[in-house]
């Protein structure tokens, strides 16, 4: 609706202007207080509307009806009290005779009931309108006519709210862009203290671009608002984003320095992210949770992977010989990298190797697999428990991994439950290199999930992916952490302080073993060597892939993960055994019911090579396993997977010699490297396995493994026992993992019985005392 003072002079028959200035003389308008007197002037306007100018809808059209018109004359519309028509004054020789006229003005009480009335109902129809002129005397036109005055008002006053927010925000957005513009114009060059250029600026540049646009849409959007109500457009002014202008005020020493990383470790191009580096790392980032945290991450991964590679291509003095690969001087680290990723955390210990090798697997197909968290905790099973991504930072460019950007967090295992794991929470950064060589880093994330208790920190770790002829890759790994490993039990603290248990050396055995193992997987024709039931390039792959989950379920259910809950056996007859139950529960590869786990390790006087020949071979297998009731052993199947001839997945028989007995199959794998050696095998159902060997699916078996991790006891002359003999120098001793997966109850709600645990003790303690009778003897023929 026209406000009413903006509405023009009508003219009435009378000659009299409707709304005229003069309507309401100094001489009256001093008889009425400030109340009253604004009422009075707002209800004389719009008493002089005609009736016929307000449609059903209370707008106001075109036209009148000058019957209503004279009615409402005579009874509410206001005249001039000096005769006057218009703004000259003059008399109007024809007008009527001048009729002194009284003024309409509401009441108070008619304005309080009006005033209540409108709180309930705010558009009265005809009905209510008539029934409330009679309650207050009034006319049904001057109330309805109230009643559009007040919605015009409240419709002004909530105009003007929204009119003076828009622009205390607008004002806002504006001095904060000027602040903003301001810092980056002042930002200074870390490295000379000058005024950083333009160029330099490409780190925080793009995202801010982008950040500015999405504002400046917004400050559009509300300027239109505005102008809607206003009359005028305001003026937008671009916006930068807040956290990341921030950043980029502050001195990018300020952001990196929160992770520990020092100044004298980086250079200038790196902390703004000039050419290849955080620049183009930032650009290709997704949103998430981590999005204050992204130029930290970024500046560190950068940095991350500038120590990596000049760790892993520097060879003397920063490295020297060592067991587990070639280990760092400390001394010449603190010189080549002065204060590194941060000072050494205190009360962790420092442990680094490098160590490479020439595997059979492309390039791109490592990368791959080093980039997906699952695949990763597949290929590596018994090296990673656990694996998970929390946040993909960057996807990279070009379709390919080139500055992928990840935080993951893993759980780093020893197949054994007397070594503590090692939990870390990191970031991992792939680059491609000029020069076609990958690089894949990892750096601990600490400073964004602080913990109370530190017990690993994985400083700038990964591999170095270099493509050779014919498939093959080169690989260079650098193992770099600092770790509280005080919780080590004894027996295994030699081969943890060597670097064996986590260093380099076992972290590139295992992947050589996998690669190879892979490519047997892939191979079309089945070779010479596979024996017996195998008749079919799927039945074969089908195989692998059972045996597969089965080493790693038995790799998962061995260690000292913080998922387990162990329980020591005291009095047992045996090392130290250690038992823990699990309740299965609609998992097709594991039987439903409860399972009893039961783990022991203890020392060897013999080589690995040698318990490992023993523990494989299946002629001697009735020596210590009791399951198989001294029955003879047959292989019906095997499967080579490796260079050594104890790589090897086999489809065992066990001939009963009791007629009365059915035989059993026992599907084992044993696989061996430089690092460790697995004997690892599990009975199988006759159907399930038939339906494995013609292709089908290996998922739907229910598997329980047991089995053997023969690891080294340390570096060659270091037993913890003392007991080297002559015979053991060149081999040392051996530390074996005895590990069984029973199932004593199919009813996974049932309650573990005092029976079966020690029915299981007795056959784990049977078992140690088995093999260490016959490999000793072995180890010392008379």
């Amino acid at each position: 609706m026209t406000p009413a003072r903006r509405m023009p002079a009508m003219i009435g028959r009378t000659g009299v202007a409707y709304g005229s200035s003069s309507a309401l003389s100094l001489s009256q308008a001093d008889l009425l207080d400030s109340h009253h007197l604004q009422q009075a002037f707002q209800q004389q306007l719009f008493d002089q509307i005609p009736g016929g100018a307000v449609d059903s809808g209370d707008n106001i059209i075109h036209g009148r009806s000058d019957t209503l018109a004279d009615e409402f004359e005579s009874k509410s519309c206001s005249e001039n009290p000096d005769g006057t028509s218009g703004d000259d004054g003059q008399e109007d020789p024809n007008q009527r005779p001048n009729k002194k006229k009284r003024y309409h003005r509401h009441t108070q009480h008619q304005i309080q009931e009006m005033e209540a009335f409108f709180k309930e109902c705010p558009h009265p129809d005809d009905k209510q309108r008539k029934e409330l002129s009679r309650e207050l005397g009034l006319e049904p036109l001057q109330v309805k006519f109230w009643f559009q005055n007040k919605r015009t008002q409240m419709k002004n006053q909530h105009e003007r709210q929204e009119n003076s927010q828009l622009r205390a925000e607008n004002d806002k957005l504006r001095a904060e862009n000027m602040r903003y513009k301001e810092a980056l114009t002042t930002a200074s060059c870390p490295s000379c203290g000058g005024p950083a250029a333009l160029g330099e600026m490409s780190f925080d540049e793009h995202h801010l671009r982008l950040e500015n646009a999405r504002l400046r849409d917004e400050i559009d959007r509300i300027s239109g608002i505005a102008a809607k109500h206003v009359g005028k457009p305001m003026v937008s002014f671009p916006v930068l984003s807040s956290p990341l202008a921030a950043a980029a005020a502050r001195s990018p020493l300020d952001v990196v320095g929160a992770f520990g990383v020092q100044p004298a470790s980086l250079g200038a191009d790196h902390l703004f992210g000039v050419g290849a580096g955080a620049g183009e790392l930032l650009r290709s980032m997704s949103t998430g949770q981590l999005d204050a945290d992204k130029p930290m991450i970024v500046k560190l991964a950068v940095a991350a992977m500038d120590e990596l590679l000049g760790m892993a291509r520097v060879d003397a003095p920063l490295w020297g010989s060592g067991t587990a690969g070639a280990q760092l001087d400390e001394e010449e680290y603190g010189r080549m990298f002065p204060g590194g990723l941060g000072p050494r955390q205190f009360g962790l210990r420092p442990e680094a190797s490098r160590d490479g090798a020439v595997v059979i697997m492309t390039r791109d197909s490592l990368v791959e697999i080093l980039m997906d968290a699952n695949r990763f905790a597949a290929v590596f099973s018994s090296i990673v428990s656990r694996a998970s991504t929390h946040e993909v930072l960057s996807t990279g460019v070009a379709g390919s991994y080139n500055g992928a950007l990840q935080v993951m967090s893993m759980e780093f295992q020893v197949p054994s439950p007397l070594v503590p794991t090692r939990e870390c929470y990191f970031a991992r950064y792939c680059k491609n290199n000029p020069d076609g060589t990958w690089v894949v880093v990892d750096v601990s994330l600490d400073s964004l999930r602080p913990s109370p208790v530190l017990k690993c920190r994985r400083r700038p770790s990964g591999c170095l992916i270099q493509e050779m002829p014919n498939g093959y890759s080169k690989v260079t790994w650098v193992e770099h952490v600092e770790v509280d490993d005080r919780s080590v039990h004894n027996l295994y603290r030699p081969l943890v302080n060597s670097g064996l248990a986590f260093g380099a050396k076992r972290w590139v055995g295992t992947l050589d073993r996998q690669c190879e193992r892979l490519a047997s997987a892939m191979a079309s024709n089945i070779p010479n060597g596979d024996l017996g039931v195998i008749t079919s390039i799927e039945g074969r792959k089908s195989m692998l892939k059972l045996a597969e989950r089965m080493v790693a379920s038995f790799c998962g259910g061995v260690t000292a993960s913080a998922a387990h809950q162990w329980t020591t056996l005291s009095g047992s007859g045996a090392e130290d055994v250690r038992v823990m139950t699990r309740k299965s529960v609609d998992d097709p590869g594991r039987p439903p019911g409860i399972v009893l786990n039961a783990a022991t390790s203890f020392w060897l006087p013999v080589p690995p090579k040698r318990v490992f020949d023993f523990l494989r071979d299946e002629t001697s297998r009735s020596e210590w396993d009791i399951l198989s009731n001294g029955g003879a052993v047959q292989e019906m199947a095997h499967i080579a997977n490796g260079r050594d001839h104890g790589n090897c997945v086999s489809l065992l028989r066990v001939n009963s010699a009791n007629s009365n007995q059915s035989n059993m199959l026992i599907l084992q794998e044993s696989c061996t490297d430089a690092s460790g050696s697995y004997v690892v095998y599990a009975p199988v159902d006759v159907v399930a396995m038939n339906v494995v060997l013609n292709g089908g699916d290996p998922d739907y078996v229910a598997l329980l493994p047991s089995g053997f991790a023969i690891l080294p006891d340390g570096p060659p002359g270091a037993s913890p026992h003392g007991e080297i003999s002559a015979s053991l120098e060149a081999g040392g001793g051996s530390l074996l993992t005895v590990a069984f997966q029973i199932l004593v109850d199919s009813v996974p709600t049932a309650k573990l019985s005092l029976g079966s645990v020690a029915t299981v003790n007795s056959l784990i303690a049977c078992t140690v005392d088995r093999i260490k009778a016959a490999v000793c003897a072995e180890g010392n023929p008379q």
